[in-house]
């Protein structure tokens, strides 16, 4: 019988935790190949052809060098009878652990669009560094799984970025829906959002769970208080809000070439 590990054994087979190494690997997590491909023609990555994750599923990373990063991109994909990109928690769940347990990364983006709320000033275009994450459709009405329930995450601090490159900072809430049921806006309103997606928030479990440093960008694409319907506004914004994303993401990969997580 083995001996039971010590606390070096088990501190060997934690990720890194040294915020003063300089940032190498980075795995940007995006959720649609429209908001994806933009960062690719700007990185000029290359589709990986021998994937690093499990036999069927549709998950496509694209991987190169930026600026002295190895960056890579990870999309989860279309869905494979009806050929619609894999959005929601379930996949980001699924794609954020493959990609940590294979690459190793210093440092998740977790970028994307998002709805955002007038009563909390965003405006079409917007992008926001969120602050904290949290989830508005796991309700759970029992003490202690309740809270559970929200998962409120902390996004990793970075101050000076956020300075530097003027973003706006606010909390982002996560479901599954694209609407707003009533039940969810008013646990939007409990967790203080400003934005709203589908995927952030199971991002932040995953990344919490396994000690993984991550931050989460998000474009504006429909104001989710406002008087046109959610999805036809979605639509009509996403390509320019896109560009935006893909801007944005660029000047936040551009300034974290050559700095450490203390320096962020």
């Amino acid at each position: 019988m083995a001996p039971p590990p010590t606390e070096d054994d088990i501190s060997n087979q934690e990720p890194s935790t040294d915020q003063s190494r300089p940032i190498s690997t980075i795995v940007i997590i995006i959720a649609m190949q429209t908001e994806a491909l933009p960062l690719v023609n700007a990185f000029e990555l290359t589709e990986d052809t021998d994937s690093l994750f499990p036999k069927g599923t549709p998950w496509v990373r694209y991987h190169g060098t930026y600026k002295g990063l190895n960056v890579n991109i990870i999309w989860p994909g279309k869905d494979a009878v009806l050929g619609v990109d894999s959005v929601g928690t379930v996949s980001a769940s699924l794609v954020t652990y493959a990609a940590i347990q294979a690459l190793q990364p210093d440092l998740i983006i977790n970028a994307g669009t998002a709805g955002g709320f007038k009563a909390k000033g965003a405006c079409i275009g917007d992008v926001y560094v969120a602050s904290e994450v949290a989830f508005h459709d796991r309700r759970i009405p029992i003490p202690v799984f309740d809270l559970y329930g929200v998962g409120l995450r902390r996004g990793c601090s970075t101050p000076n970025l956020v300075k530097e490159l003027d973003f706006k900072v606010g909390k982002l809430s996560t479901g599954d829906s694209l609407d707003m049921t009533p039940q969810d806006e008013a646990s939007i309103l409990a967790n203080d959002a400003v934005i709203k997606d589908m995927e952030g928030a199971a991002v932040g479990y995953v990344t919490d769970l396994l000690k993984a440093p991550a931050i989460f960008v998000k474009a504006v694409t429909d104001i989710v208080d406002g008087d046109k319907p959610t999805s036809e506004e979605f639509l009509h914004n996403l390509s320019a809000v896109t560009v935006a994303l893909g801007k944005a993401v660029t000047r936040v990969v551009d300034y974290i070439s050559g700095k450490s997580l203390k320096e962020l």
